[in-house]
């Protein structure tokens, strides 16, 4: 038999539970946003543009619905917030084809952009990031990191809706890749596995503070480096190998490698 003691402390827990969607609800707003900007298959194309307006129409009208659930944890109206949204997204969607094109230009395995919007876990994560980043913009609690989050959990790839990342942005297979929250990354900046973008410190006294480096125009960062501390200044043009810590900053166009000595006996 239950304790009811324990039962009682469940129902309080539960009492207390602020109200928000649930992160299926919001999964699937994305999840149909992404496949009217993308569409992975000819069924979900439109015939017309009227088609097309309506359904972003039904979408508006969902997200509006979904934010009114948590209205007071919200600084303005869901309906406006909504329609910032989508008023927003023509300039995102101008970016994710950026996105696209330094995918399809820089992997000389990528034969198609079909190909990159179908079968990149880069490109997957790097939309809904930029989905999630104008509502972190509008400051909607909580949902911002649900969609990041969603997106981690299909790719690997673990990028915070408060970071701030700009154009031709391109991850290459991507697993374990970490961008923190107030990580600023310029044009043009390509990432392959491993690479963590950190902080120096944990500590909660930090939480609003630039705890995250600066990766600047034009770099390059190898699989498995570990770039920390919101000082650290990645200048642009650079090249940093794999498997290198850093934790200062380095001069525009400069190449760091970490030096292994491996030595074989026979």
């Amino acid at each position: 038999m239950i304790d009811n003691t324990f039962l009682e402390t469940i129902f309080l827990k539960h009492k207390h539970t602020p109200t928000y969607p649930s992160t299926s609800t919001v999964s699937r707003f994305v999840t149909k946003l992404l496949l009217i900007l993308f569409p992975e298959q000819t069924k979900n194309h439109f015939q017309t543009s009227s088609e097309l307006k309506e359904s972003f129409v039904k979408l508006e009208a969902e997200l509006s619905e979904m934010l009114a659930s948590m209205q007071q944890y919200l600084d303005k109206d869901a309906k406006e917030i909504s329609k910032i949204f989508f008023e927003q997204l023509p300039i995102t969607y101008q970016i994710l084809n950026t996105d696209i094109q330094a995918i399809l230009t820089g992997d000389p395995a990528a034969k198609s952009e079909y190909e990159v919007i179908r079968t990149y876990p880069g490109f997957y994560a790097i939309a809904f990031y930029r989905m999630a980043h104008i509502l972190e913009s509008l400051k909607v609690p909580l949902i911002p990191r649900v969609i990041t989050e969603f997106a981690h959990s299909k790719t690997g790839i673990d990028i915070h809706p408060g970071a701030e990342i700009d154009e031709y942005f391109y991850i290459d297979h991507g697993t374990g890749i970490v961008i923190g929250e107030t990580c600023s990354i310029g044009k043009k900046v390509k990432l392959y596995q491993g690479i963590t973008l950190g902080a120096l410190s944990v500590s909660k006294d930090l939480a609003s503070k630039k705890r995250h480096p600066t990766i600047e125009d034009n770099v390059v960062i190898y699989a498995g480096a570990t770039i920390l501390g919101g000082e650290t200044i990645i200048g642009a043009g650079s090249i940093v190998g794999g498997n290198v810590w850093l934790t200062k900053s380095i001069a525009p166009n400069t190449k760091i490698y970490h030096q292994e000595q491996v030595k074989i006996h026979t």
